[in-house]
């Protein structure tokens, strides 16, 4: 399987990337290890996590994905077989917030702690802190890097004026660069990466890995009436932004092109459609069962024609 640079970073990963936002919270830890086992066995190489999953859980602080990782990690003896990204800033509660230099240097040693590991892949800062210089989390990562905690780093949810000064600091004043953007991207949701952003990295040359690739799973075609919704968890929050109008005609687009490609499913298909994107280097996906991600790897293999990707864009635009 032909694995694809992110950003120039060195690290190379498979068209996939395995989401572990479940681990912990909708996928228990015998179930999450089964997902791990099955996603490297099927040729899967970088797994992503950040220190939030699962704070917005009740009775849950955070940290929670990256302990079950790290659980499997120490008992499988795979680290040096995958590439480890995790994430710092989001809101977990008690004023752990933010990419301050100080709680970035609090942040990754928990992270590190959790994940049983000396040193993380790629270190992305969650979302921009409007409230600090693009510089300080830069200069952070830049002590981290140096101490071999961190190897690459990335951003995610950055407004493309932000992300555009960072890039620009970094070249300016011999700072790491951001060397991957994670951004929201689907079939469905495209504008907002696709508008500003995509330009930008492409001119950059960052690898792009986009979250949210199966838009909460509404694009493995399960859920299409609001009987539906009651299926998972996520149920009740697919409802209000997917089924309308929009979501029936990328819903559509995605069964026909099903149609055409025996054995396939919507969810294979969506995932092979961003993979073919130029300029979009892996998306991320989570599963909770080892039968979704075995059906998820098979997008790896999946080749869409011309014409499938001008029918999806087309139905999605």
């Amino acid at each position: 399987m032909q694995q694809r640079e992110l950003g120039r970073s060195g690290l190379r990963t498979a068209p996939l990337v395995l989401g572990g936002n479940v681990f912990g919270w909708t996928a228990d830890e015998a179930t999450s290890f089964k997902v791990l086992d099955a996603f490297v066995a099927g040729g899967g190489n970088a797994i992503d996590t950040a220190n939030v999953y699962s704070a917005w859980v009740p009775g849950h602080q955070g940290g929670e994905s990256e302990a079950v990782i790290g659980k499997w990690l120490q008992r499988r003896g795979r680290r040096d077989d995958v590439l480890i990204f995790s994430k710092v800033g989001m809101k977990m509660g008690d004023g752990r917030q933010g990419l301050g230099r100080d709680y970035i240097r609090t942040a990754v040693e928990e992270t590190l702690s959790r994940l049983k590991t000396d040193y993380i892949d790629l270190y992305q800062s969650h979302q921009d802190d409007e409230e600090r210089t693009v510089t300080e989390p830069l200069e952070a990562y830049a002590e981290l890097i140096k101490e071999g905690k961190v190897r690459a780093i990335g951003a995610s949810n950055f407004g493309a004026g932000r992300l555009w000064a960072a890039l620009q600091a970094s070249e300016t004043q011999g700072l790491p660069r951001y060397e991957t953007f994670q951004p929201e991207y689907n079939l469905y949701q495209r504008e907002a990466l696709e508008k500003d952003l995509l330009p930008l990295c492409q001119e950059y040359g960052l690898g792009i890995i986009p979250y949210f690739g199966l838009a909460s799973g509404f694009l493995t075609g399960k859920y299409r009436s609001e009987k539906d919704l009651a299926k998972s968890v996520r149920g009740s929050s697919i409802g209000p932004k997917y089924l309308n109008e929009r979501g029936y005609t990328v819903l559509a687009a995605l069964d026909a092109v099903v149609a055409r490609h025996a054995g396939t499913s919507p969810a294979q298909v969506a995932l092979a459609w961003i993979m073919a994107r130029p300029g979009l280097t892996a998306p991320i996906a989570s599963a909770t069962s080892v039968s979704q991600v075995e059906e998820l790897i098979k997008a790896m293999q999946l080749e869409l024609t011309e014409a499938d990707m001008h029918q999806l864009s087309q139905a999605s635009d």
